[in-house]
Formats: C-alpha cells, sequence, structure tokens
C-alpha cells in the first residue's frame, strides 16, 4: 500500500482513542441502576469508534512485540497495548481506572476486505469492560468501517454493521444499528437501537449519530415519534423511486451530504456529545519516507520524527512523530519497543560525509514499520 495512504501513527496509538470520553465510564460506575449503567456504557461504546471520523488514513503497523503506554491522571486511567501477532496482525490493550473503579481491555484484528472502490475493515476482537464497584462485565465488538473512493474521488469513511452490548451479570442487553449511508445518504451516520432486560422488554430507546452525539428516550415516545415521521415521509417516497433506477459504475462515489445536527424527539435524555476537536486538528505531517523527512528537515530547517535507541540489548526506543495538532485530546504518550539482538544496528566505521546518510538509511525500517 502506498505511503500517502498512512498517517503518521501507529495502530497501537490509535487505539488509545477510546478512552476520549472515559468519563462515560466513571458516570457508569457511579449510577446505582443497571439500566442507568447500561445506557452509559453503550454511549462509551459508540464514542470509542467517534475519532474515526473524517479519519480515512491508515495507522502504521506496529512492530512485533512493540507496546504503548499511556497515563493520564487528569482524566484518572492508565492504559498500554501490545502487538501481539503479525501474522494475522492483533494488537492487545489493557486500561484500569487510577481509583480501581474499572478494567477495560480487548483485542482487535481488523481483517480487510478491498471491494474495488472501497476497503472493509471488520473488526474481530471482544471488548470487555468491567466496573469493579458493581462486579458487572460488559462485552461488545466494533462495528465494520468502510473507507470509499480509495482508486479515485474524495476518500469518505462510513461505520455499519450491529453491536450488541452484553451485561453479563443482570442480563441487560443494548442492541445498536450502526446505518449503512444507504443511496441517498439519508441514514449516513445514524445510529438506532433499544436497551432491553433478559426477557427481552424493550426498557429503552437510544438514537443519535455516531459523529455526533447520542439521545435516549423511553419506547413509547419514540414510537409515537416514528408513526408521525412516517406519515410525513410516504408523500417523498413517490419521489425518491423516481430516482432509485441509478446503477452502479466505476466512477467514483460521490461523498453524501449528511445533516449537521440530530433530530431531537422531545423528551429525550442526552447520553454522549462528541468533544468539540482543536480548529488544526486536520493539519497533521504526512506520512512519507524517511529521505522525504531529511529533505524536508533541510528545507525547513525543523525537525522531522526520530527514534532513540538505547545502546545494550533489550532496550527501549522512544519514537516522537511531531505534529501540529493531535486528532483528540488523549493522544500523548511513549512507544516501548523491545528490540532483538537481531535488530540491533551497528554504525561503527560509518565515517565520512556519507555516514550520517547511510545511518538514516539503515534505520528506515524501524521508523515506518510497513
Amino acid at each position: 500500500m502506498p505511503i500517502a495512504f498512512n498517517e503518521p501513527l501507529s495502530f497501537l496509538q490509535r487505539i488509545t482513542e477510546y478512552m476520549e470520553h472515559v468519563y462515560l465510564i466513571h458516570r457508569a460506575s457511579c449510577q446505582p441502576q443497571p439500566l442507568e449503567r447500561m445506557q452509559s456504557v453503550a454511549a462509551f461504546a459508540v464514542s470509542a469508534v467517534a475519532s474515526q471520523w473524517e479519519r480515512t488514513g491508515k495507522p502504521f503497523n506496529p512492530l512485533l512485540g512493540e507496546t504503548y503506554e499511556l497515563i493520564r491522571e487528569d482524566l484518572g486511567f492508565r492504559f498500554i497495548s501490545e502487538q501481539v501477532s503479525h501474522h494475522p496482525p492483533i494488537s492487545a490493550f489493557h486500561s484500569e481506572g487510577l481509583n480501581h473503579d474499572f478494567l477495560f481491555h480487548g483485542s482487535i484484528y481488523p481483517k480487510l476486505k478491498f471491494w474495488g472502490k472501497s476497503v472493509e475493515a471488520e473488526p474481530r476482537g471482544t471488548i470487555t469492560l468491567e466496573l469493579l464497584k458493581h462486579n458487572e462485565a460488559y462485552t461488545w465488538t466494533n462495528p465494520t468501517c468502510c473507507v470509499h473512493n480509495v482508486i479515485i474521488g474524495k476518500l469518505w469513511i462510513e461505520q455499519y454493521g450491529t453491536v450488541e452490548i452484553l451485561n453479563h451479570r443482570t442480563g441487560h442487553k443494548c442492541v445498536l444499528h450502526f446505518k449503512p449511508c444507504g443511496l441517498f445518504g439519508k441514514e449516513l451516520h445514524k445510529v438506532e437501537g433499544h436497551i432491553q432486560d433478559k426477557n427481552k422488554k424493550k426498557l429503552f430507546m437510544i438514537y443519535g449519530k455516531w459523529t455526533e452525539c447520542l439521545w435516549g428516550i423511553d419506547p413509547v415516545s419514540y414510537e409515537s415519534f416514528k408513526k408521525q415521521e412516517r406519515r410525513g415521509d410516504h408523500l417523498r417516497k413517490a419521489k425518491l423511486d423516481e430516482d432509485s433506477g441509478k446503477a452502479d459504475s466505476d466512477v467514483a462515489d460521490d461523498v453524501p451530504v449528511a445533516q449537521e445536527t440530530v433530530q431531537v424527539i422531545p423528551g429525550s435524555k442526552l447520553l454522549w456529545r462528541i468533544n468539540t476537536r482543536p480548529p488544526n486538528s486536520a493539519q497533521i505531517w504526512p506520512a512519507r519516507r524517511r529521505s522525504g523527512w531529511r529533505r524536508s528537515r533541510e528545507k525547513h530547517g525543523g525537525s522531522g520524527p526520530r527514534r532513540r535507541q538505547s545502546g545494550r540489548r533489550g532496550g527501549s526506543t522512544q519514537a516522537i512523530t511531531p505534529t501540529l495538532g493531535p486528532p483528540t485530546g488523549c493522544m500523548q504518550g511513549i512507544t516501548l519497543s523491545g528490540i532483538s539482538p537481531t535488530a540491533q544496528i551497528s554504525t561503527e566505521g560509518l565515517e565520512g560525509p556519507g555516514a550520517r546518510d547511510r545511518r538514516l538509511t539503515r534505520l528506515d525500517f524501524l521508523e515506518w514499520p510497513l
């Protein structure tokens, strides 16, 4: 895959963005009722994929045995992830609250499928959240992610599939449907679902967009609103059917236009709203090969990414990738990677004007694990 499709982040770093809205876990731990706890856990599961909005770059594959650790005392958690398998690529992570109120762990094995104009990433692996105060464990899997126009056109992303969150102690289950875009983009980014008890009785309805916010309401009010909405939609059905004969072709898929806000049903309860991104979050150092970084530094007088390697075996390396602004407010940390004896690179005997360039070339494979 061309390096232009990558963003200058390791996949282990990308996983830490799950914790951007960790306050939802703290809130769930303080709720006395299982229904209220499930509402917060469902909001956290949706917020975990919200950072992928407009993030079409692929993170770099970590080295086998590479780890990433993040401690945020201000947010009350510590996080560590490790690349535990190379073929297939499997990343495992573990997080815990500094107040010993929760455990969050799991593994991710993304299965990629190429469909000609798009790339689909099916996330295999179970995610587990444990609320220690209530002796409860919640499990779920993430929805499928699809990036469109990988060959021609403007890249855009969508999430679709069904996510089931199960409380193994009480039997409560939350079923969330991430809607696919559809032909006219009407369902783009929408999420709808419900919370049911162990007898499959619906207790709470959830709706919203995974890119913006999530709301909840009682089932009676929700169904009443949907009936009124369907009465208005049948008037526009004839016009939509006239355009439905548009055939698929090899041209780029047009980026659908999504509504800016979610239509809130009167009486709804706000479960989660996405954090505002920094104004320069879209401006990052583009991923390029080391020679490109070196030319950029010499031209602008800046410094590109660098990796410090200790002089002893099994030492640690610190990878620092400068960005003009992180995509989220959670990304701070150090990449720790055990270096095997075969990966130890000697620079002795490299002398002369080209010695510096030769050393950088030898370290290329350490800089960007392709």
